[in-house]
């Protein structure tokens, strides 16, 4: 009989990096960094019996991590982590279209040119202002987890922050950057991941920050929520229908004649006064009344009174999508209602694709392939997940039967450490996380008087990812680099 032999025992997960070395004009200012790029191995102790059995691997997690060279010291230095949203994207949106030292290219207003795509020099990349590390969370970019390991547990929102916050604790200590100031920036749902590790790094791991950037913010569920009895979205929508129409001239000329800001702050003051009244008063609302809200809803959003009538007064976002230039025959985006797209027909309730993620999903996926592969030398054969479909079986079991609230996480963070300091960015034309809903959460924060300078906030005339708009970018640049600054300390 032949002898038995025992099956091998699988390779204990490695982590892959690739390092390599470049140099850029940024700002006018030639210089050197390395790029280490590759994957992380993240480990649990593991325990049976009461007993500790050493460390466990459960994921491997996927970075591309940009130092300056040349820093005599490092204690001087900012140290920023980047990461996106979804639930289930990657973090190419801010590497590739904000930070990094390329950029996708597209034109002025954010429109991709003929496939293939190409990358350019990002002449407004903040490496010049700090060192940049962008981190897939697992089940994005390359990020996986371990054979056999639960591959739904990291798909939940507090595993999130745990895992995202063990990898930063762990290039913290490996790098020795413990003693840098430290920045996170996180955009859409990475904002509510970045409120949630302001605390989670504090209390579990000591780790204080200097500064988070919000691009996009989301921290407090409800004002994005369209569902009945929850009227506060059609409020905090409002204003962002109001610059998608004046966007695309749907106005009454005496609008489409001022400048957006004094159209919006015209439309801001309707929505928080008789609008928010109508609404809070719903079957007492007389008919009278009624037909006054109908008439100035119509004017605000461009849509027919015959229309806002059929809707109750309340416009979800994604039949103002559709309605608004149904007429012509077109659709406009969520992400960036300056964006059209062309359905099958005219007469549904909901567009089939949003045209503004339509025109960056091609050239972020094609140039971050070959980019990492090429230039960054990181090799692969698994399928570098950009925007997956994790945030439809997203878990937020932590907050069951209410609201997904971050917020309060962010205020308590601050008033445990006064020196952290909050950027928010926010897109006049993002109908995913509409500014006036921002603002309403941050005047909702309830910070001590004495902490409200910790917060400051800029507009941009673009959408979600306000960046692929050249002006934007500049401007972007301008504040975020001045941001990191000001939260830096002072050295005696």
């Amino acid at each position: 009989m032949p002898e038995e032999t025992q099956p091998a025992e699988a390779p204990r997960p490695q982590d892959q990096l690739s390092v390599t070395q470049h140099r850029a004009t940024i700002g006018g200012q030639e210089i050197g960094y390395t790029v280490t790029c590759g994957t992380l191995v993240l480990k649990e102790e593991a325990v049976k019996d009461g007993a500790a059995e050493g460390e466990k691997p459960k994921a491997w997690v996927f970075f591309v991590a940009y130092t300056k060279d040349d820093v005599a010291d490092r204690t001087t230095r900012p140290l920023t982590f980047s990461f996106n949203g979804g639930p289930g994207s990657s973090s190419v949106w801010l590497h590739l279209g904000l930070l990094g030292p390329k950029r996708v290219l597209m034109d002025e207003i954010g429109h991709p040119p003929p496939p293939p795509y190409r990358l350019v020099e990002n002449e407004y990349s903040l490496l010049d202002v700090t060192d940049l590390v962008f981190i897939d969370p697992v089940g994005t970019g390359y990020s996986r987890m371990v054979p056999g390991e639960k591959v739904r547990e990291y798909h939940g929102f507090q595993r999130d922050i745990e895992s995202v916050g063990e990898f930063i604790r762990l290039y913290t200590s490996r790098n020795m950057r413990w003693t840098s100031p430290k920045f996170l920036i996180g955009e859409s749902y990475g904002t509510t991941r970045a409120a949630g590790l302001s605390g989670y790094l504090q209390e579990r791991h000591g780790m204080f920050l200097n500064g988070i950037m919000l691009i996009s913010s989301i921290l407090e569920f409800s004002t994005a929520r369209f569902l009945p009895g929850n009227d506060l979205p059609y409020i905090l929508f409002l204003p962002t229908y109001t610059a998608t129409a004046w966007y695309h001239r749907q106005l009454p000329d005496d609008l489409q004649q001022k400048p957006l800001r004094e159209v919006l702050d015209e439309v801001e003051a309707f929505a928080l006064g008789e609008y928010a009244s109508a609404l809070m008063r719903g079957a007492k609302l007389s008919e009278n009344e009624a037909k006054g809200i109908v008439r100035k809803l119509a004017r605000y959003t461009g849509l027919s009174r015959e229309y806002i009538v059929r809707t109750q007064l309340r416009i979800s976002i994604y039949r103002f999508v559709k309605e608004l230039l149904r007429e012509e025959g077109r659709t406009v985006g969520r992400l960036d209602s300056r964006f059209k797209g062309i359905d099958r027909d005219d007469a549904g309730e909901q567009f089939e694709f949003d045209p503004s993620y339509a025109a960056i999903q091609g050239p972020y996926t094609a140039t971050l392939n070959q980019y990492v592969r090429e230039e960054l030398k990181f090799e692969s054969d698994l399928p570098y997940e950009i925007l997956s479909g994790l945030y439809q079986s997203w878990s937020y079991k932590e907050f069951e039967n209410s609201y997904v609230n971050v917020a309060e996480t962010l205020r308590k963070a601050i008033s445990m450490n006064p020196y952290l300091k909050v950027f928010v960015g926010n897109g006049y034309y993002d109908l995913a996380t509409p500014y006036f809903a921002t603002e309403y959460t941050f005047n909702h924060l309830g910070l001590d008087p004495t902490l409200h300078d910790n917060i400051s906030m800029a507009y941009y005339e673009a959408g979600h990812m306000m960046y692929v708009h050249l002006e934007s970018l500049r401007q972007m640049k301008e504040d975020l680099a001045r941001f990191i600054q000001a939260a830096m300390p002072s050295r005696v």
